[in-house]
Order: C-alpha cells, then sequence, then structure tokens
C-alpha cells in the first residue's frame, strides 16, 4: 500500500491498531528512513497514548502508556546480526505485559517468532509504500 504522505500513514497504523492483538509482537523492517519511527508514532497515537514518540536508537526501549496497556518501542539497529534479540530484549516478559511490542530492525527475530506481524516499510523518493509479510495481507 502507497503512503504518500502523514494523513496516508497514520491511516494505515489506524487499521493495524484495530486488529493488532493484545501482546502482539510486531516487527518493522526497511532501509534508514523509510518511516519506521513515524509509524510508531501514528500506531502509538491510535492506541491512545498521547506521548512523544522518539527513535530509542540509542536507549534501545521506549516505553508510551496507552489506555490497554504500554506499547514497547523497540530500535534493535545498535545490537548487531550475532545478538539474541529475544534475550536482549526480555521480549517474552515485554510481550506479557505489553499492548504491544514493536521491534525496528528486528528481522533476526522472524524466523524464531512466527506469530510475530511483519511490516515492511520502504521509499523511494518521497513516496513511501507499507507492504505485509505476515500476516499475509495485512489488516489494512
Amino acid at each position: 500500500m502507497d503512503l504518500p504522505d502523514l494523513t496516508a500513514t497514520r491511516d494505515h497504523a489506524r487499521a493495524t491498531a484495530a486488529r493488532l492483538p493484545h501482546g502482539a509482537l510486531l516487527v518493522l523492517t526497511g532501509p534508514l528512513g523509510a518511516g519506521k519511527t513515524t509509524y510508531v508514532a501514528a500506531l502509538a497515537a491510535a492506541l491512545g497514548s498521547e506521548a512523544d514518540v522518539t527513535s530509542p536508537t540509542y536507549t534501545l526501549v521506549h516505553e508510551y502508556p496507552t489506555p490497554t496497556g504500554p506499547l514497547v518501542h523497540v530500535d534493535a539497529y545498535r545490537l548487531g546480526p550475532d545478538v539474541d534479540l529475544d534475550r536482549a530484549l526480555d521480549l517474552d516478559d515485554a510481550v506479557d505485559r505489553a499492548r504491544a511490542v514493536v521491534v525496528e530492525w528486528g528481522a533476526a527475530l522472524l524466523p524464531r517468532h512466527p506469530e510475530a506481524w511483519h511490516l515492511e516499510l520502504s521509499r523511494a523518493g518521497a513516496r513511501r509504500r507499507a507492504t505485509w509479510h505476515r500476516p499475509v495481507g495485512g489488516p489494512a
């Protein structure tokens, strides 16, 4: 699905929030500048958070309150390919207590988590695109 502007991104995130089960693991993949953190901000708002969403690149994890539990936002970019993300992120605990866990740069989690939702964000110039890989077809 094309995301030509912020309104389209917000609409897509709102559709995702409506279908995302409690405790879901959502993995966002895509290159730098594809809009991963922007998407998380739209998702947080759609889940009812009023928090200022920022990239957790240097802190690794941010949590944003929502009426149905925290949205846990992880940026695994700096962890590298050899790190056991499940252990480094204490993923089981996060999923158990969170409304949802969103992991940017978390492709390494996908083989071990077939239940994970996977959204690839891409960019060609100013044009952005969202492609669901799991669940097949996605919610939007």
